[in-house]
């Protein structure tokens, strides 16, 4: 694990007329391009071809790469929530106080100055989808935001993107707290989403922050996100969505290659725990095939750096990837598991995940092979500003 990048950056620099050239150009919406040009203006992607027939406009700064790609996106993880001293001032990312609690906002606790998303930034990983983490049954909403701006609200891209929910060992309650068995972790959802339902047919006269957005949820505004790993315990979740209809995110899935068929049919997509998460209790039957399993059953999935308990506390996405391309995917694949289909699956691939004309100039620069160990991320360029510059 590279150590942590002191960067501080207390005022954004401007959006300029960047060119990044690259000996391979990975652009995520076509085939490679060998001496790719891509040119950036007031924060969008202006172009993108081979040096050939992509020339550079007098003015514009530009920056070489062995290997360019789009910004990385980390399709799940706590980072801005969770911090990297490891101590209670900045560990934000649950809370225990009772089992379910939607009505939490990631926004309000998420710290866009925190160092590990400063480091994120040091390895090309440009976009985010954070917030509250695994642990209680409903732990709060998740956000999609860059890993640049100096507050919340400059960085977010969307401010809701899901509910976090638990399903399993770790939303267990004791001491006579509920819930403490899985039929009673259903049961408390049920409930909730029952009354959802009755709010929206007959509307109450006092607001509930709490059932307003399990009516999202009933209305499929916004997706449940279900962190869930034991086969059996994936089939529960999956049975849970087809009856309130709901827009479901499985999460981790460590068994999923044992609910192939179920999953496929569901057509819900699959935020795979990260490659070298440690294996055991819930997850002592995880798979490093896992990905290229979902990726040929053509089931949706992305990659995630997850929830690490121990410091850094936070995995790179880059890295993940890396073991999954070792393990059964495709360069390509494992590529677009970090940026186009991890766009798509959340909602943003109009936007980011590709190097395409009027999309965000978000672009990872790299000194070799992106999944190679040894590669060095040299530049990460996110909305069109220079944001890290490394190693060249």
């Amino acid at each position: 694990m590279k150590p942590l990048l002191v960067l501080t950056l207390a005022v954004l620099p401007a959006a300029a007329q960047i060119a990044v050239r690259a000996g391979m150009l990975h652009t995520l919406a076509g085939e490679p391009i060998r001496d790719g040009v891509v040119l950036v203006r007031d924060g969008r992607i202006e172009r993108v071809g081979p040096a050939a027939s992509t020339p550079i406009p007098a003015g514009y700064r530009t920056l070489q790469a062995a290997v360019a790609t789009p910004g990385l996106i980390d399709a799940h993880t706590v980072a801005g929530l969770s911090g990297y001293l490891n101590q209670p001032q900045d560990q934000e990312q649950t809370e225990r106080s009772a089992a379910i609690q939607p009505e939490l906002r990631a926004i309000d606790a998420f710290d866009p100055r925190e160092r590990l998303v400063e480091y994120l930034r040091g390895f090309g990983v440009t976009t985010i989808h954070t917030g509250h983490g695994p642990g209680p049954l409903v732990s709060g909403q998740t956000m999609i935001a860059k890993t640049i701006g100096e507050s919340a609200d400059k960085a977010a891209l969307v401010e809701t993107a899901m509910v976090a929910a638990t399903y399993g060992d770790e939303a267990r309650e004791s001491g006579g707290k509920s819930p403490g068995t899985k039929p009673k972790m259903i049961a408390m959802l049920r409930a909730e989403l029952i009354k959802a339902q009755e709010a929206i047919a007959k509307p109450p006269t006092t607001r509930d922050l709490r059932n307003e957005m399990f009516q999202r949820l009933v209305r499929r505004e916004i997706p449940l996100l279900v962190t869930v790993h034991r086969a059996y315990d994936i089939a529960t979740v999956l049975r849970l969505g087809k009856e309130f209809n709901l827009r479901l995110v499985l999460d981790g899935a460590a068994e999923a290659y044992l609910m192939i068929d179920g999953i496929k049919a569901s057509g819900y997509p699959v935020i795979v725990h990260p490659t070298m998460a440690r294996a055991g209790d819930e997850t002592e039957n995880l798979s490093l095939e896992t990905a290229s399993k979902l990726k040929a059953a053509g089931i949706p999935f992305a990659l995630q750096s997850g929830f690490e308990s121990y410091v850094p506390k936070t995995r790179v996405v880059l890295f993940e990837a890396g073991m999954a391309a070792a393990n059964g995917l495709s360069f390509r694949d494992a590529l677009a598991a970090i940026t186009i289909d991890a766009a798509r699956l959340l909602g943003l691939d109009r936007r980011i995940g590709s190097l395409e004309a009027g999309k965000d100039a978000d672009i990872a620069l790299y000194d070799g092979d992106p999944f190679e160990f040894t590669t060095h991320c040299t530049a990460t360029i996110a909305g069109g500003s220079v944001v890290f510059e490394g190693r060249q």
